[in-house]
C-alpha cells in the first residue's frame, strides 16, 4: 500500500508540474533576445498570443533585458519577471516610423482631461476590457525610452544635470500629427499631447477586473508608471516605483487594496486616485484602501539605489504625495489610508473640484517629515471641469487621527477649505502633532487669503500664498471636532495659531497651540458654535456668534 501511494503521490507530482510547465510561455522560445537591443516586442506579443489561445497561463521573462516598444496583455494572463529581468521601453526614432501603438481617440473625454489620462494604447504594456491579470516580480520595468509629455522621450536624470547643449535631442518630429490637437472649452487636452509612435505610460489598464500587480519595480515611467482607468477588484503590493512623473494614478477604479508600496516621484504625485471623465462619464472611486506604503520626493532613482537624495529644485519643492484628485467627477467614496510614511513631500490631500461627492474618508497612523507644502489638504472646490450641468460636489465625514509631522512649511499650516455655497463637513481631527519651521510674520497675520487657487482653480495650497495662522486654516466648513491636537513652530511665528472663517460647528477640546507674545491663539470670522476646552494657553470660551474676534 504504501508504495502504491508513492507511486500515486509521484504521479500526481510529475502531471501537476508537466501541466505547470506546458501552462508557462517563455519569451524566448517565442524569439525573444534579452539582449537589450534588439525590439523584443514582437517576439513578447506572440507568447501573450500563445497563452490566450491555450486558455490562459504564465508569460515568463527569464534574465535579460527585453527592449519592447507596446505589450497587448490578453485575459487570464499572468506576466512574471524573474530576478535580473528588465522590460526596456525602447526609444522611437527620430521620425517616429516605428514605436508605439497609435492613441486611441477618446473624444468624449478628451475635452475635459489632459492627454495622459485619456488615452491607453500608447504604453509600454496596455489592455483594455481585460479580467484575471496579473503582473509580478520581481524584475523591473524601466521606461527609458517613455515621454512625460512634451518630447519623444524624457530625459534621464544623468542627462538632465547636463549642460543644455550637451544634452540628446529628444524633440518630436515638426509638425507631427497628434491626436486630439482641438481644445475643449477646458484648454484640454493640453500641451501634454504626442504623436502615433511615442509612449507615456509604463503600464495602462482601462475597464479591466480581477488585476494583481506584485514585486516588480518601475524606474523613470513616464507620464504615468501605472495608470488603471475603470479597473475593478484591484491588488497592488510590494510595488517599488521610482519615477519621473506620477506614481500610480487609481482613475475610477472599485474595490482596490494598495499596500506595502514604496513610491518616490518628485516632479508630480506618488500614489493618486482620481475620479475623472476620462470613461466619458462620471464613476467614483470606491472602496479604496492605501496601508504601510511610503511616498517621496527624493531625486529621480535615488530611492531605487537607496542613496535617498534631495537636490532636485521643482517649483515649490518635490512633489511625491497621496493625494484624491484633482481630477475629480465622480468622487472618492469609503477611503482608508492608513500605516503610511510620507518623506520630503508634499503631505497628504483630498480634493474635490469637479463634482465629485468626497465622503467617508479615514486616515489614521501616519508619520510625515519634512513637509514642503501643507501636510493635510481637505479641498472642495468650483473648478467644474466636466460635461455642462456639472455642479459642486460634496466633501463630508472626513475623520484623520494619530498624526505625527516633523519639520512642516512656514507657509501656512492644515487646511481645509470648503466653498462659499458648499462648505466641508463633519471633519474630525484627532491626536495629531506638527512641528512646523515658524517664522510668520505680523504682516503675514493680515493678508487677506485669496478664495481661490488662480487660474483654472487647480487646488494646489501653495497658490494660496502664505497663510494668514500657522497651524490650522477652516474656511467654509460645517462641523469641524480638534481634539487632543498639538502644535510647536521652530522659531516665534506671529500669526495665530489657528484661522476659522465661515465656520459653524467647532469644537476644540485639550489641544496645545502655543502662541507668540501679543498674538492670539484663535482668530474668528463669521463664526458660529464655537468651544474650546481644556487647552493651555487658552481660557475656556464658548461663542454662538462671532463676527470677527481674536482669542
Amino acid at each position: 500500500m504504501t508504495r502504491i501511494l508513492g507511486l500515486v503521490a509521484t504521479f500526481a507530482f510529475s502531471t501537476g508540474l508537466a501541466l505547470a510547465q506546458s501552462h508557462t510561455f517563455n519569451v524566448r522560445d517565442y524569439g525573444a533576445t534579452g539582449d537589450g537591443k534588439t525590439i523584443d516586442s514582437p517576439a513578447i506579443n506572440k507568447a501573450i498570443d500563445a497563452a490566450a489561445a491555450a486558455g490562459g497561463g504564465t508569460v515568463y521573462f527569464p534574465a535579460g533585458t527585453y527592449a519592447s516598444y507596446s505589450i497587448h496583455l490578453k485575459s487570464h494572463l499572468v506576466l512574471r519577471l524573474d530576478a535580473g529581468a528588465t522590460i526596456l521601453a525602447a526609444e522611437p526614432p527620430a521620425d517616429l516610423s516605428t514605436g508605439y501603438d497609435a492613441p486611441e481617440p477618446n473624444p468624449g473625454a478628451d475635452q475635459y482631461e489632459d492627454f495622459g489620462h485619456a488615452h491607453w494604447h500608447n504604453s509600454l504594456i496596455w489592455g483594455e476590457n481585460l479580467e484575471d491579470v496579473s503582473i509580478i516580480g520581481p524584475g523591473l520595468i524601466f521606461g527609458r525610452g517613455l515621454s512625460r509629455g512634451g518630447g519623444r522621450r524624457d530625459l534621464l536624470p544623468a542627462e538632465r544635470k547636463l549642460p543644455k547643449e550637451q544634452r540628446p535631442d529628444v524633440s518630436l518630429p515638426k509638425n507631427s500629427a497628434a491626436t486630439g490637437e482641438k481644445r475643449g472649452p477646458f484648454g484640454y487636452p493640453g500641451r501634454d499631447v504626442l504623436p502615433a509612435g511615442v509612449g507615456n505610460k509604463s503600464i495602462a489598464l482601462k475597464n479591466c477586473h480581477n488585476v494583481t500587480f506584485r514585486d516588480f519595480s518601475i524606474f523613470h515611467g513616464g507620464h504615468f508608471g501605472i495608470l488603471v482607468t475603470g479597473v475593478d477588484n484591484l491588488t497592488m503590493d510590494n510595488l517599488k516605483i521610482d519615477t519621473n512623473r506620477d506614481g500610480m494614478d487609481i482613475d475610477c477604479c472599485q474595490n482596490v487594496r494598495v499596500s506595502n508600496c514604496s513610491v518616490n516621484s518628485p516632479f508630480d504625485d506618488g500614489i493618486c486616485p482620481k475620479s475623472s471623465y476620462a470613461l466619458g462619464y462620471a464613476r467614483p472611486v470606491r472602496d479604496l484602501t492605501i496601508t504601510n506604503c511610503m511616498v517621496s520626493g527624493y531625486d529621480e532613482g535615488t530611492m531605487l539605489d537607496g542613496t535617498c537624495q534631495r537636490t532636485v529644485k521643482y517649483g515649490h519643492g518635490p512633489n511625491g504625495r497621496i493625494k484624491c484628485g484633482t481630477e475629480s467627477n465622480g468622487g472618492f467614496i469609503n477611503v482608508t489610508i492608513s500605516n503610511c510614511v510620507v518623506e520630503y513631500s508634499r503631505g497628504i490631500a483630498f480634493e474635490s473640484v469637479d463634482g465629485a461627492i468626497m465622503e467617508d474618508i479615514t486616515v489614521s497612523n501616519i508619520a510625515m517629515r519634512d513637509i514642503v507644502d501643507t501636510p493635510l489638504y481637505i479641498r472642495l472646490g468650483s473648478r467644474l471641469r466636466g460635461p455642462e450641468g456639472t455642479v459642486i460636489g460634496t466633501a463630508r465625514r472626513i475623520k484623520i487621527n494619530n498624526v505625527v509631522v516633523h519639520n512642516s512649511t512656514v507657509e501656512g499650516g492644515i487646511i481645509i477649505a470648503g466653498d462659499p455655497l458648499a462648505p466641508v463637513e463633519d471633519v474630525s481631527l484627532s491626536d495629531i502633532f506638527v512641528d512646523y519651521e515658524g517664522g510668520g510674520t505680523a504682516q503675514d497675520a493680515g493678508r487677506p487669503v485669496p478664495e481661490y487657487e488662480g487660474d483654472g482653480r487647480y487646488p494646489e495650497p501653495f497658490r494660496l500664498g502664505r497663510l494668514s495662522a500657522w497651524g490650522l486654516f477652516a474656511r467654509h466648513v460645517k462641523g469641524l471636532e480638534v481634539h487632543d491636537v498639538e502644535f510647536r513652530a521652530g522659531q516665534p511665528d506671529l500669526r495665530p495659531a489657528v484661522w476659522l472663517e465661515d465656520v459653524a460647528g467647532a469644537d476644540f477640546e485639550h489641544d496645545r497651540l502655543p502662541h507668540a507674545a501679543g498674538t492670539p491663539v484663535f482668530a474668528l470670522k463669521n463664526v458660529s458654535d464655537f468651544t474650546v476646552h481644556n487647552s493651555p494657553g487658552v481660557a475656556d470660551a464658548r461663542r454662538d456668534k462671532a463676527a470677527d474676534e481674536k482669542l
